[in-house]
Parts: C-alpha cells; structure tokens; sequence
C-alpha cells in the first residue's frame, strides 16, 4: 500500500492560501479517482478539489473553516501501489516563491489561522500530488522592492498611496497574510484605525489627516443599533463580505459620476426575435440579448480606447486588450463577474458561446480563477430583475461599467418624410459609471452614446 499527500493546489495566479469549506468525505471512506473530496475557497473563487488517486482517506490534516497555504498537505489517501501513479501539476511540482501575494483584481483577502499540521511520518511510501488544474497564463507577480524587501500587492500599494501612508509606515504594519503579508483586509483596517473618529452630521468638518489633507472616514460611528421585535439575523456569509469590502473600497478609491443614454433597440429586438429559434438550431445556443450589447461595448471600446484603462497612482495604464466582465449570478444570490477575453475578436457566435457557458458554470459553481481575472470593462444587465436604469459600482481596478436596463415598449416620437409619427418603439435605457479622476464627462458621455448608436444601428437584416 502506498500513501498519497492531497495538498492544497495552486488556485491559479497569485492565490497564496484557501480556505476549507466543507469536507465531503471523512476518514475512512473510499474515493475514487476525480471524485471530490472537499470544496474550498480562495478570494475569487470556490472549487471542489477532486481524488487524483483511487483509495481510502486515512487522515485529514486540516479542519472546515482552516486556511491553509497552496502546496500545504491537506490530507493522505492510501492507495494500492499499482495504482498510485499520479503526476504532479505545474501548480505543485514548481517551488511556491515565500514572497507571492494577492493580485490588483484581488476583491478581498481571506484571513486566519490554520488548526491542522501536517503529520511527521506516515507508513508506507508517500507522493505529493494536487488538482490537475494549470493555470491558463503563467504567474506575472513580480517583487517589488521596500526598504525591508517585504512583498507588497499592487492593490495594497493602490490603496497605500490612496490614503498617503508612506513606505515607512506600510513596512511596520502587520500582516495576516502567508509569510506575514499585508493583505487588503490589513490596509483598510488600519485605515480606519488611523483617522480619528467623528460623528457625521450636518456642517461637521473631518479631521486632516497627518500630511493636513482633509480625510474622509472611512467609518462612520453611529449609535449601537437595538434589536427589537419579531426579527431574524443573518450573518453574512463569506463572498457577500467581500463583496461589501470591495464595495465600499471601490466607491472610496473613485469619485463616481454616472451618464445615461435612452435606446430604440427595435430593430435588435426584431432580429433576436426572427432568428433565435434558426440560431438554436444551427449552433446549439439559446442567443440573448447579453452578447450583442458585449459586441456593442467592444466596438465603442475600440472607438475610445480611454475608458479600457486603468489607474496606478498618477500613472493611466491602457490596456490593449478588450476583456469584458458581465455580471452573474450565483446560487446563493450573490454576483461574479466571469471574464470574456479579447471580445472584439469574437463574432456573435462566439461571443454568444462564451457568455452561455460562463452564465451556466457560475450557476453550478464551476468557475475557476482564471475566468474571473483580467477583466478592463464590466457589463451589468439590471434589467434581468425588470429595472429600468441602474447606477452600477465600478469594478475596481477598473474605471467605468455599463449597465443595460429593462427592454419596454413605449410610444416614442419618429421622423418620416411625411413628418414627425408617434409609435410603440422598444426602448432601453444605458447607464455609465465612471472614475472621474481620469475619464471626464465628454469622455464618458461620448462613449455610452456610441454604444447607443451601435445598438440602434443594429442590421434588422443581419444574417447568423
């Protein structure tokens, strides 16, 4: 019999740790090979981490609730020796660097402290396997030097000279991150640790902060709320947090401004209409109105490179590439935004492909980091829960995202050669969220018009 090491797998770049959600086996019991033996969770993304081997699990090192560092032995399953031929994954076989850390699009840090250890000796011979999942894009992270050689995110960084803390300051504070480091949750805590505390109220003037800028709390403290009568708490469960978190970071970093245009998308309403019954059946995909507004966005993005950046310090990094996030909705409720790549290299098929199976492997919970990273623009559609027009939060690092609301018909004023006509028209409005450090009225405006017209020009007559 031989013993096999289950580790914590690399959950694609710049995830450093887990944390442990559930065990769906327990001691003893058989697996069989691929079968998952526990789901986890990093700060993008949860995943179930299948068997590489068939056999029993003899021990498990670490709890449900334990984070735990990638490559970290997580549990041992005993196999026949015959069988145990598993090959370790890039992920594992290439030695973790001690300094790595959390990447810009990070949208929240996972902290604590592992219960569990690994056990001195096991009998039988013993290999360290992990997840046969390779990331998609080799690992970018590079080290950036400090006074003490401590690694530091670009987020953390961001947020850093956001909120004026120098480098001395940044290399005494604690992290709870692996090896010490100071993740997102660390900065912003001691953001909130360091501005002084005030009760907002009308004409109440905010304490400077130490260089004699005037600081925004990022706290405010109001009166211990009470609970009375016939109500039910419920703690927020680990994503919503995040989400919040990242939030509340992205409306602190960016100053918002939000446009709106109103569409007569009747001519695309039509086509969708005349063809999707053809479409299904010529290439297996149900076409929604999701992939041609990304088509829009694409073209608009190309027409005004500007809004497809992003901001380090006073530094505008424009990015070449045209990756689209749109939001999705998981099983709990909760929204992730799954990353459509170079979209405007993508016809209607497949951007249409693309968006089918992200929407479907967000519902079952099948995403893996890689689908969540590397998004330059987000597209919201409000108007899946019947809303007209939304005022979306940008998703950070990122500076503007368009929201799609509600398709109505409504009577709207035509011009003919016979004069002006009043008819029932399919009318949507477009909202855009913006950063008004860097992209100003003119720009924003200007972009979300041009989709508009890219919407209303829609070919009614456009094959498939």
């Amino acid at each position: 019999m031989a013993r096999v090491e289950l580790v914590m797998p690399k959950m694609g770049e710049s995830i450093m740790e887990a944390t442990i959600l559930k065990w769906r086996k327990k001691t003893g019991d058989s697996i069989e090979l691929d079968e998952p033996v526990l789901d986890i969770a990093t700060d993008k993304v949860d995943s179930e981490v299948p068997s590489p081997v068939a056999g029993v699990l003899v021990e498990i090192l670490f709890q449900e609730n334990d984070v735990v560092p990638i490559n970290k032995v997580i549990a041992l399953i005993e196999t026949d020796a015959a069988n145990a031929q598993p090959a370790a994954s890039p992920a594992v076989a290439q030695s973790a660097p001690a300094t790595n850390g959390q990447s810009a699009v990070s949208t929240g840090s996972s902290t604590g402290s592992s219960t569990g250890s690994s056990s001195g000796s096991s009998s039988g011979s013993s290999q360290s396997v992990s997840v046969p999942y390779v990331p998609t894009a080799p690992a970018t992270a590079t080290a950036i030097a400090t006074t003490t050689n401590r690694f530091y995110s670009p987020l953390v960084r961001t947020i850093a000279k956001q909120e004026g803390i120098s480098q001395v300051e940044l290399d005494t504070l604690p992290g709870s991150g692996q090896d010490g480091r100071v993740t997102k949750k660390d900065i912003l805590a001691y953001v909130a640790s360091r501005q002084s505390p005030v009760t907002v109220s009308s004409g109440a003037v905010q304490p400077a902060t130490a260089d004699g800028a005037q600081a925004v709390p990022s706290t405010v403290h109001r009166s211990p709320s009470t609970v009375e009568g016939n109500v039910e708490i419920v703690e927020m469960d680990r994503m919503r947090k995040l989400i919040a978190d990242h939030m509340v970071m992205s409306k602190h970093v960016s100053p918002h401004v939000t446009s709106f245009v109103e569409v007569d998308v009747t001519n695309l309403v039509n086509w969708r209409n005349r063809v999707k019954d053809q479409f299904k059946k010529q290439y297996g995909e149900n076409i929604t109105f999701t992939p041609i507004f990304i088509e829009a966005v694409a073209r608009a993005i190309r027409d005004f490179p500007m809004i497809n950046i992003s901001v380090d310090g006073t530094r505008l990094i424009v990015k070449k590439d045209i990756n689209i996030g749109m939001a999705a909705a998981l099983p709990s409720g909760n929204l992730i935004v799954p990353v459509i790549r170079n979209a405007d290299y993508l016809n209607l098929v497949g951007l249409t492909k693309q968006v089918n199976d992200l929407a479907n492997r967000a519902r079952q919970n099948q995403l893996k980091p890689d689908d969540i990273q590397g998004g330059t623009f987000t597209l919201t559609n409000v108007g899946t829960f019947g809303n007209v027009m939304g005022t979306p939060i940008i998703n950070q690092p990122q500076v503007a995202i368009m929201a799609t609301g509600a398709i109505r018909k409504k009577p709207a004023v035509l011009e003919t050669e016979y004069g002006d006509v009043i008819a029932v028209r399919q009318m949507m409005f477009l909202s855009l969220s913006y950063d008004h450090r860097v992209v100003d009225g003119s720009l924003g405006g200007s972009f979300l018009r041009r989709v508009g017209d890219y919407l209303e020009q829609f070919d009614a007559n456009r094959g498939i």
